[in-house]
């Protein structure tokens, strides 16, 4: 395994980080056992989690995800060798079961870090994160954005910053990051944490793969100038960039077909830019799989790459990504794709 630096720390976390999403939905509470043990058996110590997990967001199943990982260090024992992540909701009417309103005020974070405390069994979380904005932008595969003049959202990024600085004192949260974030909001943060001598948001999770690279478009170099780490998430597409969905192939446990409303992998342009990197990674006898993770491991402004898988084959494919370098050839043909059909889930 190799590791680096949260942001801004002397932490260090593994390149790989495991993704829990899919504990409590797609996975048991044995398998999610497994998972864990197999990953922190092989280097991998950054696991990421959610108030709203398992996805898709649902009252019957929120936090059941918390409380497999609860459970599993309650049996273990191995908190101290996890950097646990965690995120709060931001607003939306698919999240109401959790919090109607105010996501952001002291008071909801607050509820927030207790609720998960509670179900991970744990005292502290390493990486607190906003999960999406509260205003409106563009996020969660939207194009463009669109300015809304009477939107009731009013900027509290110097007062989220004092809250969340509380519960740094407190002990309840280590270090802080933002999630599904844009240029604009990553500054605003920035600037108030400069200026007001405020805590960093020292990472940012959002979205990054061989089908989805806007994040290059700015985050990158603010990534790289202002010393923020990326943590990309959905590295394989929702298992697009991997060989089971070749040959127009559509398994019938995959999430893709398990849940259709979370479609932005699935379509046309999607499935020819695929195609074309699929034959990049056969022709230098490459599992595809590993390719677009490696793909995403070599970014320097990659701090960890979220990995997510239902079956431990999976996941022991995804963690040996780590060993797989691509090389100038191979890059040059995976940029000419990109070339020819760029960022096709926007």
């Amino acid at each position: 395994m190799e590791y680096s630096n949260l942001p801004n720390t002397d932490i260090k976390v593994s390149k790989i980080c495991l993704g829990t999403m899919t504990f409590g939905k797609q996975n048991t509470e044995a398998e999610a056992h497994e998972q864990m043990d197999y990953a922190l058996a092989n280097g991998v110590n950054f696991f990421d989690t959610a108030e709203l997990y398992p996805v898709p967001a649902e009252p019957k199943t929120q936090g059941e995800t918390d409380r497999m990982i609860g459970s599993w260090f309650k049996k273990s024992g191995n908190r101290d060798k996890v950097i646990l992540a965690s995120k709060i909701v931001g607003p939306g009417a698919y999240v109401k079961h959790i919090r109607e309103k105010n996501h952001f005020s002291k008071s909801a974070i607050e509820e927030s870090i207790n609720k998960s405390l509670q179900r991970l069994q744990t005292d502290y979380i390493d990486l607190f994160q906003l999960h999406w904005p509260e205003r409106n932008t563009n996020n969660f595969g939207k194009r463009g954005y669109s300015h809304i003049e009477r939107e009731s959202w009013k900027e509290n990024f110097e007062e989220i910053l004092m809250s969340l600085e509380s519960f740094i004192k407190s002990g309840k949260i280590k270090f802080i990051g933002l999630s599904n974030e844009n240029p604009w909001g990553i500054m605003r943060f920035l600037e108030y944490s400069r200026t007001k001598q405020l805590p960093k948001m020292i990472t940012v999770q959002n979205p990054y793969s061989l089908l989805l690279r806007d994040f290059e478009e700015g985050n990158a170099e603010i990534c790289m100038r202002e010393d923020v780490g990326l943590l990309a998430y959905s590295p394989l597409a929702f298992g697009r960039l991997t060989e089971k969905h070749q040959n127009n192939n559509l398994p019938e446990k995959s999430r893709i077909a398990l849940f259709p409303n979370l479609s932005r992998y699935n379509s046309p342009q999607c499935i020819a830019a695929s195609k074309k990197y699929y034959d990049i990674a056969q022709k230098h006898g490459l599992s595809f799989a590993k390719m677009a993770l490696a793909f995403v491991n070599q970014k320097p402004f990659v701090c960890s790459n979220i990995i997510g898988a239902t079956t431990l084959e999976q996941l022991k494919e995804n963690i040996d990504s780590i060993n797989v370098k691509l090389n100038r050839d191979i890059l040059r043909e995976i940029e000419a794709v990109h070339a020819e059909i760029p960022n096709p889930t926007c």
